[in-house]
């Protein structure tokens, strides 16, 4: 499998398809992109089949299969494994590295998951994600404040309900936590203040050995995209 994804420090869509090809155990090649340059371009039109699915990042391509969403790759991943599961006679959710199996907990992480795809606009816009950076003072719209305390309360129910097994958001690494990571990096880069809980959650995923390698990718990148600095500014 090959794995296409944009900038470290600024694209966040990347970092979950990225967290979720580790996650998977599957093997995979990682082809980083400056989104932002000509060679992003290039790359398109050199893709040909993959151009009229998506001119976004990340991509999985999995022989004739195109991926290009970060939810549909995290799922297609999935299955995956809990065929393989149950091609060695396993229990599916042994198979499954991204949702818990509880029932009860199961239909949380899915809900928080689909909720982080496609909602807090507000927060994507004010709080562009950016790394390498630390900003202190930021002046938030009411709507990117009521984002902030939706996915704090979010936190709390899920850490309190299912947290028992571990310092993620349902015990142990799941999807959740995959969907979540690049609101941390958002939370560190702007000094979000945060309950204690919130901050102990927080430390565990930005401290997460992929994590690190991630910002370790990030600081190591000579790209720098104009439009997302000034809106850290």
């Amino acid at each position: 499998m090959k794995l296409i994804i944009g900038n470290k420090n600024y694209s966040s869509w990347s970092l979950r398809g990225w967290l979720a090809a580790k996650q998977s155990g599957l093997s995979f090649e990682e082809i980083t992109v400056n989104i932002s340059g000509e060679e992003w371009e290039d790359a398109k039109k050199n893709w040909g089949d993959v151009q009229p699915s998506s001119g976004k990042v990340p991509i999985l391509w999995d022989g004739e299969v195109v991926i290009w969403d970060s939810l549909a790759i995290l799922e297609y991943l999935d299955d995956r494994i809990c065929e393989e599961a149950q091609n060695a006679r396993k229990d599916v959710w042994a198979g499954s590295r991204f949702w818990p199996k509880d029932p009860v907990a199961r239909g949380l992480c899915r809900s928080m998951v689909a909720e982080m795809h496609s909602a807090y606009q507000a927060l994507r816009r004010e709080l562009p994600m950016n790394v390498r950076r630390r900003v202190e003072g930021i002046d938030l719209s009411d709507e990117a404040k009521g984002n902030i305390v939706r996915i704090l309360s979010l936190w709390a129910e899920a850490r309190s309900r299912f947290g028992s097994g571990g310092p993620f958001l349902f015990g142990s690494y799941s999807a959740a936590d995959i969907f979540y990571a690049p609101v941390v990096s958002r939370f560190m880069t702007y000094g979000i203040g945060v309950p204690k809980f919130a901050q102990a959650y927080m430390e565990a995923v930005w401290e997460h050995e992929w994590m690190q390698e991630w910002i370790a990718g990030a600081e190591e990148e000579d790209w720098r995209i104009e439009a997302f600095e000034v809106a850290a500014e």
